[in-house]
């Protein structure tokens, strides 16, 4: 029964995200659609497994412009061993200095929003790409185990953890090992709770964000399933389009700095 353990385990952990995080998720999507409704970007980043709901958010059905995803394929492993594999990305995200050679090729503003996943919260590239946003004057969302924050010591040689750096910190609720099942005779515990607990949270942020814009009289235009009866085949070239005119601004107000 231990299929039926695990999804009792993220049954439960849902109804807590919803009962304890729920006002950090909505304050979180006020800065967010602050940033969208002054022109600006919501960026989001993660390195190895916390790359997921980073692509899950935009471009995504259900999800829209203002959006801007920061993904690096040398922090995402493409295979298990070798090159693109898993121990090559958890050796580079616990490297100091990469990611701020990565995202210098960003450029962040006070009106953006970086959001960074990190189970962790402990290694290199969450915390210096938060602190890397702080510098900049960016609002900085954190979404990671607050388990973690709490009990585990910092790695990093400013001593700070992600949730350290962050104005509004998501806690995935997801108990530090992670993994939610155990089972008699494996020696730790099985089933992993931080990828569905992440990708619930920000879709519930997004949902948020187009609310919190819809009441600002900018209601967002969503990339959609043309599956959905009334869209016609050119609803989402629209959304692609409105996307490249948001990156032409951004690179035009970035040349005048």
């Amino acid at each position: 029964m231990s299929a039926s353990a695990y999804l009792s385990a993220i049954s439960s952990l849902l109804s807590k995200i919803e009962e304890s995080e729920l006002p950090k998720i909505q304050a979180a999507a006020r800065a967010c659609a602050d940033s969208i409704e002054k022109g600006g970007w919501v960026y989001s980043f993660g390195s190895g497994h916390s790359v997921i709901p980073v692509m899950d958010v935009f471009p995504r059905y259900g999800s829209f412009v203002g959006f801007m995803p920061i993904t690096d394929p040398r922090l995402m492993w493409t295979s298990v061993l070798g090159p693109g594999g898993a121990p090559g990305i958890l050796w580079l995200e616990r490297q100091e200095g990469y990611v701020a050679t990565l995202l210098s090729g960003y450029v962040l503003r006070p009106e953006d929003t970086l959001i960074v996943y990190s189970h962790g919260g402990l290694n290199a590239a969450p915390v210096e790409a938060a602190a890397y946003a702080r510098r900049s004057g960016t609002t900085v969302i954190a979404v990671t185990s607050g388990d973690n924050h709490v009990r585990a010591s910092a790695t990093h040689s400013s001593g700070k953890k992600l949730g350290d750096l962050a104005d509004v910190l998501i806690d995935n609720c997801v108990p530090l090992e992670d993994a939610l099942v155990s089972v008699d005779g494996v020696v730790a515990p099985v089933g992993a709770g931080s990828t569905v607990a992440v990708t619930a949270i920000t879709s519930a942020l997004v949902a948020e964000v187009a609310a919190e814009l819809a009441r600002r009289g900018r209601p967002p235009v969503p990339f959609a399933s043309p599956n959905i009866h009334g869209i016609p085949p050119s609803h989402n070239e629209g959304v692609f389009e409105a996307f490249r005119l948001r990156v032409a601004g951004s690179a035009a107000r970035g040349a005048k700095d």
